[in-house]
């Protein structure tokens, strides 16, 4: 059930499982077929999912290989989108737990704003 909350929950499936796999490379050729251009290593989080597969944040380095993607689409410059990723990354829990991450919601809104100018 897309967008549902309810829907949400983890996987179980371990790193030998062969669907997991199946579903990681299924993820990477999407990205790929979506930026055929970008030739980068596709970040992990990418195409894996959290416990529960809400989380509003992704990594810097997946907001960083999506970046020229979003700039082409939204018609920004590639350093506008770059900036727009810095502003909306956020410090870990207590600056020592975990790593910074992008806050997926806040730069969407930012580049809805940017894109409307």
């Amino acid at each position: 059930m897309p967008y549902n909350g309810a829907a949400s929950g983890g996987s179980n499936l371990g790193p030998s499982n062969a669907a997991l796999t199946d579903a990681a490379r299924a993820r990477i050729e999407a990205l790929r077929a979506a930026d055929p251009h970008n030739k980068a290593a596709v970040p992990v989080d990418l195409v894996t999912a959290s416990g529960s597969g809400l989380d509003p944040h992704i990594s810097i380095a997946a907001a960083d290989y999506q970046a020229p993607r979003v700039a082409r689409l939204r018609g920004l410059p590639l350093e506008k989108v770059q900036a727009l990723i810095q502003a909306n990354t956020e410090a870990p829990l207590l600056t020592v737990l975990g790593d910074p991450g992008v806050n997926v919601l806040k730069l969407n809104l930012a580049l809805d704003v940017a894109s409307s100018q």
